[in-house]
């Protein structure tokens, strides 16, 4: 096991090389090659093994390598064959002889089948120090049969004899190992095991990855095999379900059936940090499909599942995106939520900071008021301190007077001149006295205004003070009368939703009822329209038919009777040119013998004349005959060729009933046309009245939640307010207490100032009088009072 973190591309590559010595293992080139090509690669925080055939000792190496690496983000192992069966699993091989006890390291072997055969119970469980463990399953097997093991579990307490020497062989999964690396790993991101035919084994190594790493980002599984058993696949589901870090999966053809999708959907209902999922080109059909849509109903974080390939009916693919859309819709709205929250946190926040720092500036104002009070009463006490030294002073000058009394007693007897300057000393004093007493009146006066000064500001101040706080009452009762008044405009607001619901509710049920009823009078309407129409379409196109094949059959008799005519005609035309022909040679010929018969009678008078005569008349009259016939044949053939004209304008009137009969059709054609489209309009109108109801609805429950959660914010920031008032009130009462208390402690000092000045001037007062009276009976009742000193 590596001590450390490796924290450069060269430190891994040492890394590796050393637990391959360690374990004994080859290390494997290919893989040398691409640490290299990643330590050249700026960046160096990805390892690409795709398409390398890693053997399970290089897994198991690599695995012990990452558990500690900090260095690789993002781990491709595509297409590296770490299956279960071939090349990825191999077989350690332990030759067990009859009692039991392991002899010794064979060849590695693969093994692809198992054979059944006779268990065997071996007497004493083998152990290698580092793979083999009791009561795990292993694959025993005759030394003969080392290509068809067979699978038995060796309990701890198996006890057994066996009748020949057998082999014990142990099987390692690469993908296993590497796994089971990667579970403490806390650095790769993205791991990339596309196109290794996972199936059981590897099912249950990712499921404990899965639960044990907390770092995981995005897991690519395309191209295995994880659904073909269950077991292993509900373990991997487990994993996943107690996942809380993974956001993107592909499992994208993985044989996964309708069970591993109900796994599947197990574990999405406890997921909830996966946002994006690939099922694509599975088994999961109609029952998969249904339970991964349920389990989408309590999923709230899945923003995309991709289903395509899977035989999944339209519907349920269509219910899934909507829940997907839902999953966007509600994760925006988190969003939104979110964003509002942290806007209003700031709000509160600037506002406390605003109180804090009124708070602040009133305390500093009461601060500077007390340091004010404070230097006020120095200066008292440094003035009344003054006043008594001047006391002591005007004492000390009593006591000197006193004793200049004394001296001035002991003097009287040697001098009136001493008496005059007693009294005249006397008078002195007497006016100090009234000096200093003025003095200490005008000082006291000046105290006493200073006091007044002082209690007026005091009482301005606590004036002020209380005048906020009423101020500040005032506006806690407005905040709290626009509180009533928004919890009456939210109580009105929800019974206008309540009332705009049921009505909404009302006027749909009403609008689907006559959308109804408009659907069956529309479809009735249209079925007795269609029918009308189709009967009318089968009557005209009877009728049609039916003058059709007349006018058919009428068209032929009429082309027959034409072509007869024609034919008639011609052969008319035909016969009377011949008879003209004829005629006009008989009558040739007989005016070629008339001459020649009158050149002859010019000649000679033939007695023939009658008979000539006879000749010419009968020539005549045939000829008239000729041209009757032939004015008889013009005349038919006009009134065939008028016969042929009626006969077209009767086609023509009949093309022409035919195109205003088709001309009626499309007409109907276009109505019925219009009736559905109509119809359709009515239906899509229908749905977009649905639809915008529904919306409105939605937009009025979400104004009136928004207005719920701004009352709510409203109401919490009144809460606060109130509590800031309620501090800053109390603040202020205990200011003004204090306040009140340090003005009667100094009224009362000042009283007490005042007495002991009363008491001093009585003193003083009393002491004078005394003094006064003493010496004015001891002047006038002392013999001295005649006595004169000597010159």
């Amino acid at each position: 096991m590596c001590e450390g973190a490796y924290p450069g591309m060269e430190d891994f590559r040492r890394a590796y090389l050393r637990l391959c010595k360690e374990a004994g293992v080859e290390p494997q080139e290919s893989v040398l090659v691409q640490l290299q090509e990643a330590r050249a690669v700026a960046g160096g925080g990805r390892l690409d093994l795709s398409g390398q055939s890693l053997t399970v000792e290089s897994c198991a190496v690599l695995g012990r390598t990452l558990q500690k690496d900090t260095l690789f983000t993002e781990l491709a192992l595509s297409d590296c064959m770490l299956s279960e069966e071939g090349i990825s699993e191999s077989y350690q091989h332990w030759q067990i002889s009859a009692s039991g006890w392991c002899l010794g390291l064979a060849r590695i072997r693969y093994c692809t089948d198992v054979w059944k055969v006779t268990p065997f119970l071996l007497q004493s469980s083998p152990a290698h120090p580092k793979d083999l463990h009791s009561s795990s399953t292993y694959r025993l097997c005759q030394p003969d049969q080392l290509q068809h093991p067979q699978i038995i579990t060796l309990p701890p307490d198996a006890v057994g004899t066996m009748q020949e020497p057998a082999v014990l062989v142990v099987s390692f999964t690469g993908a296993k190992l590497f796994l089971n690396g990667l579970c403490s790993n806390t650095t790769v991101r993205v791991l990339d095991l596309k196109g290794n035919n996972l199936r059981g084994a590897g099912a249950e190594a990712l499921g404990k990855l899965l639960v044990r790493n907390k770092t995981l980002r995005r897991l690519v599984l395309e191209w295995n095999a994880l659904g073909m058993w269950e077991e292993g696949f509900s373990i991997f589901c487990e994993g996943l379900a107690s996942n809380t870090s993974l956001t993107q999966l592909d499992l994208r053809n993985n044989q996964i059936n309708h069970q591993g999708a109900a796994e599947l959907a197990l574990a999405l209902k406890r997921n909830s940090v996966l946002q994006e999922l690939d099922l694509r080109w599975n088994n999961i059909g109609l029952l998969g499909g249904r339970s991964l849509l349920d389990a989408l109903q309590q999923n709230r974080t899945l923003l995309q599942l991709e289903m395509a390939g899977n035989n999944i009916p339209s519907d349920v693919l269509r219910a899934i995106e909507q829940s997907m859309q839902h999953n966007t819709d509600r994760q925006s709205a988190l969003k939104d939520s979110r964003s509002r929250t942290q806007v209003l946190s700031k709000e509160i926040q600037n506002l406390k900071e605003e109180k804090g720092r009124q708070f602040l500036s009133l305390m500093e104002t009461i601060d500077k008021q007390r340091d004010e009070m404070g230097r006020s009463s120095r200066n008292s006490s440094v003035r009344l301190g003054q006043l008594q030294e001047a006391l002591h002073e005007r004492k000390s000058a009593v006591n000197s007077l006193t004793a200049k009394l004394q001296m001035t007693e002991a003097a009287l007897a040697l001098s009136e001149q001493k008496v005059n300057n007693l009294g005249d000393l006397l008078t002195r004093v007497k006016l100090e006295k009234t000096e200093l007493l003025d003095r200490q009146t005008r000082e006291i006066k000046k105290h006493q205004e200073e006091g007044v000064l002082r209690e007026g500001k005091l009482l301005r101040e606590t004036n002020s003070l209380s005048e906020k706080n009423h101020q500040l009452k005032s506006k806690l009762e407005e905040s709290e009368r626009r509180c009533k008044a928004q919890q009456d405009q939210i109580f009105e607001l929800k019974q206008e939703l309540t009332n705009s619901t049921a009505e909404l509710k009302l006027r749909l049920a009403q609008a689907e009822e006559r959308l109804d009823m408009e659907k069956r009078r529309s479809k009735q309407a249209l079925e007795d329209m269609e029918a009308l129409r189709q009967k009318e379409v089968d009557h005209i196109n009877r009728h049609l038919e039916e003058s059709e094949r007349a006018l058919q059959d009428r068209i032929l008799k009429l082309e027959g009777q034409r072509i007869q005519l024609e034919e008639e005609l011609s052969r008319v035309k035909a016969a009377m040119v011949t008879e003209r022909a004829q005629a006009e040679e008989e009558l040739g010929k007989v005016r070629t013998q008339v001459r020649l018969e009158e050149a002859l009678a010019l000649l000679d008078v033939s007695p023939n004349i009658n008979y000539i005569c006879l000749f010419i008349h009968l020539q005549q009259q045939h000829l008239s005959s000729m041209e009757e016939k032939l004015r008889s044949a013009r005349q038919s053939r006009d009134e065939a060729q008028s016969h042929c004209t009626q006969q077209k304008q009767t086609i023509a009137e009949l093309h022409a009933r035919v195109g205003q009969q088709s001309i009626e059709m499309d007409s109907l054609r276009r109505r019925i046309d219009e009736q559905q489209q109509e119809l359709a309009g009515k239906e899509q109108e229908k749905m977009a009245e649905v639809t915008r109801v529904r919306v409105e609805l939605q937009e009025q429950i979400g104004h009136l939640q928004a207005e719920r959660t701004a009352q709510s914010g409203l109401k919490e920031k009144i809460a606060a307010l109130e509590r800031e008032m309620k501090a800053l009130g109390t603040s202020h009462r205990e200011a003004l207490l204090d306040k009140e208390s340090e003005i009667s402690s100094l009224l009362e000092r000042l009283r007490m100032k005042e007495g002991e000045i009363q008491r001093m001037r009585e003193d003083e007062a009393q002491r004078a009088s005394f003094l006064q009276n003493a010496i004015l009976t001891y002047v006038q009742g002392s013999p001295l009072g005649h006595y004169s000193p000597k010159k």
